[in-house]
């Protein structure tokens, strides 16, 4: 789950991270008192779940507080990457003396949390891996060990931080950013840019943060910062239906039982030159009630055009997908062509039953490459 701005900066406040001081606001008279109660200047940021706002005209500073009802008015309901601006937040300016970068993700690869730090702050990470990757300090932290002061001295040192203050606020956020992350179940806390003020205060000016879906139900304060109105509406009902789906951009849609299967039908979709319009996890037990929750949700992108299940059979029984299949069709009246290949546990009985519907839009395939290519035959 991405986080706003805002909510970011008060998970970083809590952890003893200094952020500046700022107010949320939905409309330019709230922006407005904002502003009054801050103290002119201030600056005017569109809270997103996505970057590129400042390129998009979404951060302006206001010198009054006239300006920042004006420019509330402006930024509000303005398109950002498809994301349509609800809230600004109003934070009161700083000054800045230097930039820099510092975040924390996670490293599926290596299996551990990695730290990135940079001198190079305020433009995005990506440019600066490929146009000066020897600027950009990389450490990995043992999660058996935690992270521990010299992780911070060695980032500063390595990344050539001269100062003696900044080096010790630096190390200092180091350890209160790992202490973010492993409190929050955290996939990313990212800080660009961490500035440093004439006065020589290092704070961060910015704040992304993405928590582990899979953690929230022990985190209940951050799972009420979901913001359900700015959530894909399809997954937004897919979540309620208690289904594993994510949307992509195609026209085949892809119902399959288990994450490894489902993502390898993906890839036999576009290996056979389509393109998939999601993956939809069935999950290991799938019911006929799973299967007709999938198909709302599948059935509700425009632009699919024809659905391939691919279904091999463990704990899942393929009769009971079959009759999942049939009921749903039933239910939904589905139009457009459905492609099913079963095999495994109970694939004769799944075979014969949809046979004996003799549906004209269902149409059987013995091989998951076979089921691919003629899903997206029909697709086209």
């Amino acid at each position: 789950m991405d986080l706003y701005e805002y909510q970011g900066k008060e998970l970083f406040r809590r952890y003893g991270i200094p952020v500046s001081e700022g107010r949320l606001a939905t409309t330019p008279g709230e922006a407005r008192a904002a502003a009054d109660e801050l103290g002119a200047p201030v600056v005017v940021k569109a809270q997103v779940l996505t970057g590129g706002r400042g390129k998009a005209g979404g951060i302006k500073l206001a010198e009054s507080a006239d300006d920042a009802e004006a420019l509330a008015a402006d930024i509000l309901g303005m398109d950002i990457r498809g994301h349509t601006v609800t809230k600004v937040w109003i934070e009161r300016a700083s000054e800045i003396d230097r930039e820099y970068y510092l975040s924390l993700t996670f490293d599926r690869s290596a299996k551990k949390p990695l730290f990135m730090f940079t001198t190079r702050g305020g433009i995005d990470i990506e440019e600066v891996a490929a146009s000066n990757p020897d600027a950009l300090v990389r450490l990995h932290v043992d999660p058996l060990e935690g992270c521990h002061p010299w992780h911070g001295r060695r980032l500063v040192y390595e990344g050539a931080v001269s100062d003696p203050g900044e080096q010790k606020q630096i190390a200092a956020i180091v350890g209160k950013l790992y202490e973010a992350f492993v409190g929050c179940e955290a996939m990313l806390c990212e800080i660009n840019p961490l500035i440093v003020t004439p006065d020589g205060e290092v704070r961060a000016l910015d704040s992304k943060f993405t928590v582990d879906d899979n953690a929230l139900f022990r985190h209940p304060d951050i799972a009420a910062m979901r913001d359900i109105g700015a959530a894909d509406p399809l997954e937004t009902l897919a979540r309620e239906k208690g289904v594993v789906y994510v949307k992509l951009d195609g026209e085949v849609g892809v119902l399959g039982n288990g994450a490894g299967l489902t993502m390898s039908t993906v890839d036999v979709v576009t290996f056979v030159g389509g393109r998939p319009a999601n993956f939809c996890d069935l999950g290991g037990g799938g019911d006929a009630q799973g299967v007709v929750d999938a198909l709302e949700v599948i059935t509700s992108d425009p632009q699919v055009r024809a659905i391939f299940f691919n279904i091999f059979g463990g704990i899942t029984r393929c009769d009971e997908v079959a009759r999942g299949i049939l009921q749903a069709v039933e239910q939904m009246r589905i139009g457009f062509p459905l492609v099913v290949r079963l095999d495994g546990t109970n694939a004769e009985e799944g075979r014969r039953i949809l046979t004996e519907a003799a549906l004209p839009n269902l149409h059987a395939e013995a091989t998951m490459l076979d089921g691919a290519r003629r899903a997206v035959e029909l697709a086209a």
